[in-house]
């Protein structure tokens, strides 16, 4: 028979007591971990559920991208962009299809714009995360500094060994909040630099990407020019 004091509720109900009476103790400063904490785990979700759509959506329109090479290898870029503008035609595909839109401002300063715009989309957020990983610690060494000042005033204004063990354990409460914000801090660093470690592959699949559009495009113009030329068709 199981006992009462070790059902999942019971065990649900006993850490929420210990995480409020952990909460109480830190003071005021567990206000704003609490927050920074909250906002890491939210931007955290909303980032990963952000790179997976994209990553998917990547691998959807790979075939796209290939399509579009081909053209732009047959000297045919408006039809390249009508295949980057399609509905379904993924991320990367629609960044190719708005830099040879406008390749008449330049083509590797178009894409290379676009590219720009699509990463700095990816990366919303990261400013934040990255804002919370140092300011955490901070605001945990912040209560601790005040909780040890507090108690040493106490320790001032009394005496006696029950008023000192009272005045160490008001320090022990007080390193409470350091060690808050050192867990808020590692919990929002892991997936920031496993964003960061995503980000940066993607924008190497992008890079990579533009190049082999350049060059595409620049081949195709070649081959487009060279069968436009006088006698180009004579046997």
């Amino acid at each position: 028979m199981i006992s009462p004091s070790t059902t999942p509720l019971a065990v649900l109900d006993g850490a929420w007591n210990f995480f409020r009476d952990v909460f109480q103790r830190g003071g005021a400063v567990m206000w704003p971990l609490l927050a920074c904490s909250l906002l890491a785990l939210t931007v955290s979700i909303e980032r990963a559920i952000v790179l997976a759509r994209f990553k998917r959506r990547s691998r959807a329109g790979a075939g796209v991208v290939e399509a579009m090479l081909s053209r732009l290898l047959q000297g045919r870029p408006d039809e390249a962009v009508e295949l980057g503008q399609a509905a379904g035609a993924g991320p990367i595909a629609a960044v190719l299809a708005e830099g040879l839109r406008l390749r008449d401002f330049g083509l590797t300063e178009s894409l290379q714009a676009e590219a720009t715009r699509l990463l700095d989309t990816l990366r919303r957020g990261f400013a934040l995360l990255d804002t919370i990983i140092t300011l955490s610690p901070m605001l945990g060494i912040l209560g601790t500094v005040t909780g040890i000042i507090r108690s040493f005033h106490l320790l001032s204004a009394t005496s006696g060994a029950r008023d000192a063990a009272a005045v160490t354990g008001g320090i022990a409460e007080a390193l409470l909040t350091t060690a808050a914000g050192l867990i808020v801090s590692i919990g929002s660093l892991i997936p920031f630099n496993l964003f960061v470690s995503i980000l940066r592959r993607h924008a190497r699949t992008l890079e990579q990407t533009i190049y082999q559009c350049e060059m595409a495009y620049r081949q195709g113009e070649a081959r487009r020019a060279a069968a436009m030329e006088p006698g180009a068709h004579a046997s």
